[in-house]
């Protein structure tokens, strides 16, 4: 029998009780609802809405069901409704009719948003620990490759030297703006929903400041009709998720291409790698595709809560149960692949001679070479159209900058002279760019100093 039945003179349809069903998925909630069920519980007691006696009586039986469901002896089946009424109607069985007390003062519209809170502030810190996890193996592998000069690519062609401890720089930057998001995206969701009822509160003399401070929300929500029908948090978080995952697929198709044949910069453990069922000498970067692939999934999860939520009016509709199952595969997928990501990353090994000679190719230097001239007076326009003549001399000689002759240069401008030679080598083109971000090794030490300031603000504690 439902427990809220009465209203009723039969009973639903069994298509209609699976449909309507969402222990299958929100039965992991267990944990917070029975937490915040103890702290609702704590305040009906210190306001006199129920009586000690039976406050205690509540909190026992609360605590044997968490006992019992963390080791397995209590699970739900698909008969129950969802885990809230799934747990209170066994908290009733155990403990009599003190336990119909508990929902006194609250609604499942409420419960649900504030366990969902209390979820995802959780799955927040997880993640975001995992984040810095990656972060700060990013800043190791750029301090081990300050002067491991490859190309940098722009339309994925050979356009200038760097370092790969550059590279690296490039994507912890990225990876420290996701873990500022999802603090930003923590602190909007630091607000305790329970007390907003089904939309407009109680009249019961409820303090949803003790609540809140029990369990350990920073302030409570301003409007309960907002707070019963936001699902901001999810989308906010999910979108995080999405550019996290944006960021590590962009980073797995440039390691996909590295460890190709045609490029050869570096080579995936085995333990990250596959092999093909016919092609024997095939090591596929499997790990590397996964997350990329993985990334479309994350973006279909938020794309659901957002379709869901398009058109819905105050306050709460059924619809919004669909909120959890998108929102929960999102946290589980970046949860699976941020801790393989890294370490497949640590176990990568570079081959820094490829690396160099493709950058000794492509006349990636010649802007440096453009640069030797302004540097002697000529406008740039002038020595871009200078270097650019050189270039399709030496393409169509098969030479490079490195290897025409002093006298060769002088053909095209008198202001070249014998140090032109050491102004276009790799190590000084990368030297040189001591700019603040820059690929110079200074540069990245002073990048890889802010990373690392910024991950112990965040472990120290």
């Amino acid at each position: 029998m439902k427990l809220w039945s009465s209203r009723f003179e039969k009973n639903t349809a069994a298509l209609t009780d699976e449909l309507n069903a969402s222990i299958g998925f929100d039965c992991r909630l267990y944990r917070q609802d029975i937490l915040g069920s103890l702290a609702h519980c704590a305040m009906l007691r210190k306001t006199g809405i129920i009586t000690g006696e039976d406050a205690e009586k509540i909190i026992r039986g609360l605590n044997e069901i968490l006992a019992d469901m963390v080791s397995g002896a209590l699970t739900f089946g698909q008969d129950a409704e969802d885990v809230h009424m799934a747990i209170e109607g066994e908290l009733t069985r155990r403990i009599g009719k003190a336990g119909g007390r508990l929902h006194t003062a609250r609604s499942r519209n409420d419960q649900v948003a504030l366990d969902l809170r209390l979820y995802l502030k959780e799955e927040i810190t997880t993640i975001r620990t995992m984040a810095l996890a990656l972060l700060e193996a990013l800043a190791d592998i750029a301090a081990q490759n300050l002067d491991t000069v490859m190309p940098a690519y722009t339309h994925l062609q050979r356009a200038q030297p760097t370092t790969f401890a550059h590279v690296a720089m490039a994507y912890a930057n990225m990876l420290r703006r996701d873990i500022l998001r999802l603090e930003d995206c923590l602190e909007r969701m630091d607000e305790c929903p329970l007390g907003s009822g089904a939309a407009t509160s109680t009249t019961y003399p409820i303090d949803r400041a003790f609540v809140a401070e029990a369990l350990g929300f920073a302030r409570v929500t301003q409007n309960s009709m907002d707070a019963v029908s936001d699902r901001d948090f999810s989308i906010e978080l999910m979108s995080d998720l999405s550019i996290l995952m944006m960021h590590l697929s962009r980073f797995s198709e440039e390691i996909i291409l590295w460890c190709s044949w045609e490029f050869r910069f570096a080579e995936l453990d085995d333990a990250y790698s596959t092999g093909s069922s016919i092609m024997p000498q095939k090591k596929n970067p499997d790990i590397a595709e996964l997350v990329r692939g993985k990334t479309g999934r994350i973006y279909g999860d938020l794309i659901t809560l957002l379709t869901v939520m398009k058109g819905l009016p105050l306050a709460y509709n059924k619809d919004m149960q669909e909120d959890k199952e998108p929102v929960f595969d999102a946290c589980d997928t970046v949860k699976k692949c941020l801790p393989v990501f890294t370490d497949m990353l640590l176990t990568m090994k570079l081959l820094p001679e490829n690396m160099r000679r493709a950058a000794a190719g492509g006349f990636i230097n010649a802007t440096d070479c453009a640069d030797y001239l302004t540097k002697r007076g000529l406008p740039f326009r002038e020595a871009y159209g200078v270097v650019g003549a050189l270039v399709k001399a030496c393409s169509r000689e098969g030479k490079t900058l490195e290897t025409l002759t002093l006298e060769e240069y002088r053909q095209v401008s008198p202001l070249f002279e014998s140090d032109i030679f050491d102004a276009i080598s790799l190590e000084r083109c990368v030297g040189a760019r001591r700019v603040p971000g820059g690929p110079a090794p200074e540069s990245v030490l002073e990048q890889i100093a802010y990373i690392r300031s910024f991950i112990s603000e965040r472990t120290q504690d």
